[in-house]
C-alpha cells in the first residue's frame, strides 16, 4: 500500500464557515521504537509541527522492563511532557504518558511555533523495549 504526503493541517466537515461550521481538524499520529536506556535522553525520531496540540501519548511495551521511570519531552532533558510514568516489569502492557507527573500542560496544549523534536529517557537501564505513538492536532495553534 502507498502512501501520500501532503501538507497540512486537515479539516473535514460539510460547512466550513459560519454560525453552522461543522468543520474539524483530523487527528494526526506517529509511532517510533523505544529501548530502555539510562545512559542519557534519545531521541525518539519524531517531530510534531509548529502549534500542535498533543492530545496523547501511549507506550506499547513489547519487552518486559526493569522497574523504571520513563519521562517524555521537547529537549534533551526530556521532561516538558511528564515524567515519572512507572513502566513496571511486565511485557504486553500499554502505559499512558498521562499516568506520570504532566511537568508542562502547555507542552500539551501547543508545543509552540518551531517543529519540536521529542525525546524519552529512562531511569533505568536494561532490556525494555517497546513501541511510543503519539498522537497530535497539526496546528491548532491554542498558544
Amino acid at each position: 500500500m502507498g502512501t501520500t504526503t501532503f501538507s497540512g493541517p486537515i479539516k473535514a466537515g460539510t460547512v466550513r464557515e459560519g454560525a453552522s461550521a461543522n468543520a474539524g481538524f483530523v487527528k494526526m499520529a506517529q509511532s517510533a521504537a523505544w529501548t530502555q536506556t539510562a545512559a542519557s535522553a534519545a531521541t525518539t525520531g519524531m517531530i510534531i509541527p509548529a502549534n500542535s496540540q498533543i492530545t496523547s501519548i501511549t507506550l506499547y511495551i513489547t519487552t518486559a522492563p526493569g522497574a523504571a521511570n520513563l519521562s517524555m519531552g521537547t529537549s534533551i532533558a526530556a521532561t516538558e511532557l511528564f515524567t515519572a510514568l512507572a513502566v513496571g516489569t511486565a511485557a504486553d502492557v500499554i502505559k499512558l504518558g498521562t499516568s506520570g507527573t504532566i511537568t508542562d500542560m502547555d507542552a500539551w496544549t501547543d508545543v509552540g511555533t518551531s517543529d519540536v523534536t521529542l525525546y524519552v529517557l529512562s531511569s533505568a537501564n536494561t532490556t525494555g523495549r517497546g513501541i511510543i505513538t503519539v498522537e497530535y492536532i497539526q496546528n491548532n495553534n491554542l498558544a
